[in-house]
């Protein structure tokens, strides 16, 4: 990773906006940057919705991934006027009829919780709990907006689903999913090896490629 930059170094780059404040995202397409090279990575500054003192809990209640993420950078080119980038993400359980899929950030919210991982992921053992048939699949779908125009990329990793949460890294479901090929979770995994197959890591790799090609 670079070093911190400098305001000078900062002047001559490119703010692009990811419309989250979740650190671990962050974390990972500020890593994919970096890997495509010095040269892709001086060009951008990726801030947080924190970063520009947007506090506001934007609606995910779109029907599709895609309806989400556009909804969300939609959100920020509109209230500040900067380019954005936004995600929407979820698992898909083949059992559960492909649940539980744009809601997974609220599965267990009919329970009382909200955008809370343990209590997903409880909700989600307990339904497969005599499921013998246990594939899944994780999706991502961004959607860019930038310089007037509308990109969008979309990543999947397909895998099952464990019997037990095993690992400590990572977030979400990851404890619970083991991709296809791979003997540990997505949270056993080093990050570099996660992005390498991962869902997020498929459609990140996109968006880093038309961001160096751009």
């Amino acid at each position: 990773m670079r070093p911190h930059l400098t305001q000078d170094e900062k002047k001559g780059m490119k703010k692009l906006v990811f419309a989250t404040n979740n650190s671990h995202k962050l974390e990972e397409v500020r890593a994919m940057l970096e890997e495509a090279g010095p040269e892709v990575a001086s060009r951008y500054e990726i801030l947080s919705l924190s970063d520009i003192g947007c506090d506001v809990d934007i609606p995910e209640n779109g029907l599709t991934f895609a309806d989400n993420a556009l909804r969300k950078a939609e959100y920020v080119k509109v209230h500040y006027n900067i380019d954005c980038f936004a995600d929407d993400s979820g698992l898909e359980v083949r059992a559960l009829g492909m649940e539980p899929g744009v809601r997974s950030a609220r599965y267990a919210s009919e329970e009382g919780f909200d955008h809370n991982n343990e209590a997903n992921t409880e909700k989600l053992l307990r339904n497969m709990e005599h499921v013998k048939e246990r594939q899944a699949q994780f999706r991502t779908v961004i959607v860019l907006l930038m310089d007037g125009f509308k990109e969008e990329f979309e990543g999947i990793c397909r895998g099952e689903i464990t019997r037990k949460p095993i690992g400590n890294k990572g977030f979400g479901y990851d404890p619970v999913f083991m991709p296809e090929g791979h003997t540990v979770t997505f949270a056993e995994m080093a990050m570099e090896d996660k992005n390498a197959i991962s869902h997020r890591g498929k459609a990140v790799r996109q968006l880093v490629n038309f961001l160096t090609s751009h």
